[in-house]
């Protein structure tokens, strides 16, 4: 790993492109306009992006479609599908250090984290999808014998990916892999917050072979560019990662449009039950540290309410505070830091905002509470907890995206139960227990597409990700994925 000086080095010679990428070249916005992309680290400009907008995604959607009807892609054989799959992730691998670094200028994540989870973690879901193509199987029902009754898949066609701000290479490639694998045509819109990962990723895709127009991509706003994806009647599948609110509304174009079909991984507000009889107890608050710490909070799973029994409740606040204290915002471009900058000024307006209505409510601050590192020019906030908060207060209820930590006490385990699943979220959720028994019917029993015992954010490329209820439809990673980005032929012969 380079060194901090290293880093720094490397980011004054870094050649940024915001341009739009369609039909395999860099092109303008057809409107010229622009927008600056400042980094989190310090504030300074990047670059200038394409501001795209309806006209763009005309020009976008209508080269996906002829491309995916050419079947340059769509007919190729999986297996060929798959070689240029993983030649995809093995360039990624081997641009490694100049995506981590695109990655943390324009977002604000450490470097450790952005090369060794995003980067790795993006060509790992590249790589594991290619693989997979050629190993899902059709089906022939059972007929008589005069019959043959056929269950193919075929690739749904044009895909628009609107994908979030807080991990933009990971979660475009847990959509663009298996849109890819199966043969689709896609059109991504990365987020005007960090839209420089996905940019630099259309051409890596090109230089491995996928074929030109397959994959485009528009930088731009939601309410531009974004709406008119969603609204386009040549696009049969539009994939989300962000707010439930913006959730909400592309169900609603969908519906003013084409009915084109929608999957939507909508955050969520996810609890961390510890109770007293925790195998580790420092293990545990090691880990609810990290789970609200990391990636500055910035996580739709982050474990934000920290549910305790209320017999170890202050012991254990204070494990996790001493534990917060290696989370304390560091320059992002030092490989040591193991937080780094919230991604903008707004965001971290938002995240003092509920810090202040956390106080204002009656919870009790005990520890962070503060903007931190200001002298830098860039957006930085210490890790915070407040106790004695009950489930009904703001900062329990609403997703922060911050490292904003709310430690509710229960009795029971019934009682843990009920608070969890106190929620409009239903995307993840972890149990802390020596009791087997416990472990087990405490995780049937929350409303939760994903549970963690004994740890937290467990799972890999062959665990499917999603939620349930405002947390969304449909899921990410695992063979699962894949049902988003096929259709499901019946196919009846007469013999």
């Amino acid at each position: 790993m380079k060194t901090r000086m290293e880093w720094e080095a490397y980011a004054d010679s870094l050649s940024i492109n915001g341009q739009a990428f369609v039909n395999g070249e860099y092109i303008p916005a057809e409107s010229g306009e622009t927008f600056d992309c400042l980094s989190p680290v310090d504030g300074r400009l990047l670059t200038k992006v394409a501001s795209c907008g309806e006209d763009d995604a005309d020009k976008a959607v209508k080269n996906a479609r002829e491309t995916f009807s050419s079947g340059v892609w769509a007919h190729l054989p999986p297996a060929e599908r798959k070689k240029v799959m993983i030649r995809f992730a093995d360039l990624i691998e081997q641009h490694s250090d100049e995506l981590a670094l695109l990655e943390t200028l324009d977002m604000g994540k450490p470097i450790r984290y952005s090369k060794a989870v995003d980067v790795f973690g993006a060509a790992r879901a590249i790589r594991w999808s290619g693989e997979a193509v050629d190993k899902i199987y059709d089906e022939l029902a059972p007929t008589p014998h005069n019959e043959i009754g056929m269950v193919t898949r075929e690739p749904v066609g044009v895909v628009a990916a609107i994908v979030p701000w807080n991990f933009p290479m990971l979660m475009a490639c847990w959509k663009l892999g298996p849109a890819l694998a199966s043969g689709n045509s896609v059109v991504l819109k990365p987020s005007e917050k960090s839209p420089l990962t996905a940019i630099r990723l259309a051409q890596i895709a090109v230089e491995a072979g996928i074929p030109k127009g397959v994959l485009n991509v528009l930088p731009g706003y939601g309410n531009t560019v974004g709406q008119a994806l969603a609204l386009h009647m040549d696009v049969d599948t539009l994939v989300f990662t962000g707010s439930t609110k913006i959730a909400k509304q592309l169900m609603i174009y969908a519906g003013q449009s084409n009915m084109k079909r929608v999957w939507l991984e909508a955050g969520g507000k996810s609890p961390n039950i510890v109770f007293a009889d925790a195998p580790d107890l420092k293990a545990a608050a090691a880990s609810a540290a990290s789970a609200i710490a990391f990636n500055q909070g910035e996580v739709c799973t982050a474990g934000s309410r920290l549910l305790v029994e209320a017999s170890i409740k202050d012991t254990f606040i204070d494990l996790v505070v001493e534990e917060l204290k290696s989370w304390h915002p560091g320059h992002p471009l030092d490989p040591e830091s193991q937080n780094g900058a919230v991604v903008d000024g707004d965001q971290l307006a938002t995240v003092l905002r509920y810090i202040e209505s956390g106080k204002q409510e009656g919870a009790a601050l005990v520890h962070g509470g503060e903007q931190v590192m200001e002298s830098t020019g860039g957006f930085y906030v210490a890790p915070t907890v407040f106790s004695n908060v009950n489930n009904n207060m703001v900062i329990a209820r609403e997703e922060i995206f911050g490292p904003v930590l709310s430690v509710i006490s229960f009795d029971t385990a019934e009682e843990a139960v009920a608070i969890a699943n106190d929620t409009d979220y239903g995307l993840a959720a972890s149990v802390w227990t020596s009791d087997i028994s416990k472990a087990h019917k405490t995780s049937r029993d929350l409303r939760s597409g994903m549970v963690w015992v004994n740890h937290y954010d467990g799972g890999d490329m062959t665990a499917p990700f999603g939620g349930y209820k405002q947390s969304g439809n449909g899921r990410d990673k695992s063979l699962h994925a894949f049902d988003k980005y096929t259709e499901i032929k019946a196919t009846w012969i007469a013999l």
